[in-house]
């Protein structure tokens, strides 16, 4: 018998080309679920087969457990009883019973079958898909062998993976044996083993379709630095050249657009704009925004965003239909971006300009010919007023060294009495706040500085608003939260 057992291991691992503990394992485990059918009661039965002989020994287990984790006697055993059979168990390890094997022969080869191949099929799909994986290629090109409630089953090789219905590109109708593209997005590890999960709409899969149809990407003369989709409609892709010889765009259009015609083709239809990448952010901004002219462009660095001015015919082609250019330039830069008119900027312009001028005045404590300078040399702010290099202020035609050194002095003065004022209200502010339970100094003066100074302002806000302004675990955030409210259940 044990002959027969090391021979139907080594028929089996040379037949489906796994590795024979892969086959040990699905045999004990087939073993294990023929002897567990003698007990009326639910069993945990172990087999250990002797992977020199093929002699093979079957136990029942118990898990050892305490009083207050103890729940099925078929299964788990207390920590008291495990030690009079066994005075080196810890809680978790296992007693266990031998048990009289089942006959190999009597359980039928055809049961032990099915629950080997079971497992064998499971590694050999774990092996395809690790070589698979191994190999990096993350565009997929395979058939569609079914379709499942609006999802598709691709097959590609020995693989079979799912095309789900959201991230199929919309309108897009797929029928059995139609020949598909996608990218590999991710893998999936579930009861029934791991699934491959496929995607037509990520910008991943633009990328990858130039690289397939540019081969100078590949040899690494053009480089695709930013993509954006909207899939089956309109996509923009970013390229720089790392060769002064050649043209990025050119050579991703292609030879009459064959290239990017190809792209398109695969895409179902969707537009590509290819545009040329700039380390300047506004000028990869203009570029992005293209085919639309832009006029002028104000870059605010502390917000990460831009202000984009158009002519008025130009307003619709630089927005889009529904936004689409303008998401797409934002989403492909990086950049938060804001459309426009020339009239609409001046107008904000001199809204702006008409606040500086107040700010200025008041804090400066000079009058408005003197804001207006400052203002039109572009200052905006107070800091900048007081820190710039005197050289850059001597500079301005109308300001003699006493004045300039006047200003800073001034600007240096009302920035103190603004950290002051803050610091004084900071400092009453956190009293309330710090008679609550689960308060400390340091929380409740970095919820003062951003504008949480009491306890009925910390009552109002919800969980998610406190843990967005403090960092703090959702539980400690929630906790901090009802002890404010409890004046109002009092």
């Amino acid at each position: 018998m044990s002959r027969e057992v090391l021979l139907l291991v080594d028929a089996l691992s040379r037949e489906k080309n796994v590795d024979k503990e892969v086959v040990f394992s699905a045999l004990e485990s087939a073993l294990a679920s023929a002897t567990k059918k003698r007990f009326e009661d639910e069993a945990d039965v172990r087999v250990a087969i002797d992977r020199n002989t093929g002699e093979f020994e079957s136990f029942r287990c118990w898990e050892v457990m305490d009083d207050e984790t103890f729940e099925t006697p078929d299964l788990h055993i207390k920590l008291e009883e495990a030690l009079k059979r066994d005075p080196a168990i810890a809680l978790g390890g296992f007693i266990e019973e031998p048990l009289e094997s089942v006959d190999f022969g009597r359980i039928g080869a055809q049961a032990a079958k099915q629950v080997i191949f079971q497992k064998i099929r499971d590694a050999e799909r774990e092996q395809i898909l690790a070589d698979f994986m191994d190999r990096k290629e993350h565009l997929v090109s395979g058939t569609v062998k079914r379709l499942e409630r609006g999802s598709a089953i691709v097959e590609f090789g020995k693989i079979e993976a799912l095309l789900p219905r959201d991230q199929m590109i919309p309108k897009e109708n797929m029928r059995i044996g139609d020949r598909v593209r996608a990218h590999l997005l991710r893998v999936d590890r579930g009861p029934r083993g791991p699934q491959v999960i496929l995607s037509r709409t990520s910008t991943d899969l633009l990328v990858k379709l130039f690289e397939l149809e540019v081969p100078e990407i590949e040899e690494n003369l053009l480089e695709i630095v930013g993509a954006a989709r909207d899939p089956g409609s309109r996509a923009k892709i970013a390229v720089q050249s790392h060769d002064q010889r050649i043209d990025p765009i050119g050579t991703c259009v292609g030879m009459r657009g064959s290239r990017v015609q190809s792209v398109t083709n695969e895409l179902a239809g969707e537009r590509v704009d290819i545009i040329l990448w700039s380390e300047d952010p506004a000028t990869y901004v203009i570029n992005s925004l293209a085919p639309a002219e832009v006029s002028s462009i104000v870059v605010d660095e502390d917000r990460h965003s831009m202000d984009v001015v158009v002519e008025e015919e130009n307003l619709a082609q630089a927005i889009g239909r529904g936004g689409q250019n303008v998401r797409l330039a934002s989403e492909m830069t990086g950049w938060e971006l804001n459309i426009m008119t020339v009239e609409q900027a001046q107008e904000k312009h001199d809204q702006e300009f008409v606040k500086t001028r107040a700010i200025f005045m008041e804090k400066l404590d000079v009058d408005e010919e003197v804001a207006d300078i400052l203002v039109q040399e572009g200052f905006a702010t107070l800091e900048e007023v007081a820190y710039v290099p005197v050289e850059e202020m001597l500079e301005i035609e109308t300001f003699d060294e006493d004045t300039v050194n006047e200003l800073r002095s001034r600007a240096r003065n009302a920035l103190l009495n603004a950290a002051l004022v803050s610091e004084e209200k900071v400092e009453h502010g956190i009293d309330g706040l710090l008679k609550l339970d689960g308060m400390n100094d340091e929380l409740a003066r970095e919820l003062a500085v951003k504008g949480v100074t009491t306890q009925e302002q910390l009552a109002d806000l919800d969980v998610d608003e406190l843990v967005e302004l403090s960092g703090l675990d959702a539980d400690v955030a929630n906790a901090l939260i009802m002890a404010a409210r409890a004046p109002w259940f009092a």
